[in-house]
């Protein structure tokens, strides 16, 4: 009888997090052991993603502790950490990346962490057997910056059937959701300028996800909500649990993520899935998570190009023509339909949970996969 495979998983921070990244990392090591596999997820110590000495001794202790048949697969943002593990700790070993999106990539780092991140992350990458990214554009990012094709491969995050959202109750305004942890990266507050400039047209606005991250980036843009005189039509809902995101979702009319780089954008499928109009912008992996008739996309961190999409989908004051009302809804309703047709080829997390083992089974797994 083969033995199940034995899997590690390396991620900062408790699984049950709610973020993209989490929520794939957390479907996949449940599939896994639906599949028999036996995976741990231990506890690491430290700063992460810009590594101080005791996440760096983390990752090596934790590696050097690892039987030798277990393959450690290492989240992205605990990467730029391995670069600085004693070869002791990796050598003969099985280790596996799995990249959402590289930390480097994210918005604001000051010069210097940029760089040594990026330094980091290109030591940690040659370190391992095999990367695993949910995107293709993250696969070409990274075989530009030098790595092996061979060695890479692609497995998107799955989604969840829901039904197509219903909007607001009739004769309310248009409801835009945004949802996403509020740091530098998601672009709220480039949202927040851009609906200060359609504040005539009959919307409201719900963002949705933590405010604790980047602390000073949250109060920043409270204070932009604030100073715009928006408080009463933009709403800051916090982290949500599954339930209240999806009763977001159904009360939604459009969907707004006006991000600086995204590696895929999970929450983007989200509302393909429930039939939303998506309003993003060209950066990272967007454009090949939404097609073009599927969404607006315009140039990240473009403030008027955003409130252009905004007004081209949003009913202006009461007194514009019933021609301009109709165009609105109109465009609203096509781009909506294309949504649909998108969400019906996505790829459900059973068969991404499938080419994940495979995946593995490909880049350096010890043991036989079993079959599901």
């Amino acid at each position: 009888m083969t033995a199940a495979p034995t899997l590690c998983l390396l991620v900062p921070s408790p699984l049950e997090q709610r973020t993209g990244g989490y929520i794939y990392d957390r479907q996949m090591v449940a599939s896994l052991r639906d599949r028999g596999w036996t995976v741990a997820v231990p506890t690491l110590l430290g700063r992460f993603p810009d590594p101080d000495h005791r996440a760096v001794n983390s990752i090596g202790d934790t590696l050097a502790a690892l039987p030798a048949d277990t393959t450690a697969l290492i989240d992205s943002l605990a990467l730029p950490a391995l670069a600085g593990a004693p070869a002791s700790a990796t050598r003969d070993r099985t280790i596996i990346a799995l990249v959402h999106h590289l930390p480097s990539d994210e918005t604001g780092l000051p010069p210097n962490t940029r760089h040594l991140l990026r330094s980091r992350e290109r030591d940690a990458l040659a370190r391992v057997s095999g990367i695993i990214v949910t995107s293709a554009y993250t696969a070409e990012r990274i075989a530009a910056a030098g790595g092996d094709l061979e060695r890479i491969r692609v497995v998107v995050p799955g989604t969840d059937p829901a039904p197509a959202s219903r909007g607001p109750p009739a004769g309310d305004p248009v409801m835009l959701l945004c949802v996403g942890s509020l740091v530098p990266r998601k672009g709220q507050d480039i949202l927040v300028r851009a609906l200060a400039r359609e504040r005539e047209r009959r919307w409201r606005c719900v963002l949705a996800g933590s405010t604790t991250r980047d602390r000073e980036f949250f109060r920043r843009v409270r204070r932009l909500v604030d100073n715009e005189g928006l408080g009463d039509r933009i709403e800051f809902a916090g982290e949500c649990t599954g339930e209240e995101i999806f009763g977001l979702y159904d009360r939604a009319s459009v969907f707004v993520l006006p991000s600086h780089f995204e590696g895929y954008g999970m929450a983007l499928t989200e509302a393909l899935i429930r039939g939303l109009p998506v309003i993003s912008t060209t950066a990272g992996a967007i454009p090949h998570t939404v097609p073009g008739d599927a969404g607006i996309l315009v140039p990240a961190g473009d403030t008027q190009a955003l409130a252009d999409a905004i007004a081209s989908v949003v009913e202006g004051p009461c007194a514009e023509t019933e021609g301009t009302r109709s165009r609105t809804t109109g465009r609203r309703e096509s781009i909506a339909a294309a949504a649909r047709r998108r969400a019906a080829i996505l790829p459900d997390w059973e068969r991404q949970a499938r080419a994940f083992a495979t995946a593995l089974a490909e880049l350096g797994s010890p043991t036989e996969l079993p079959r599901s």
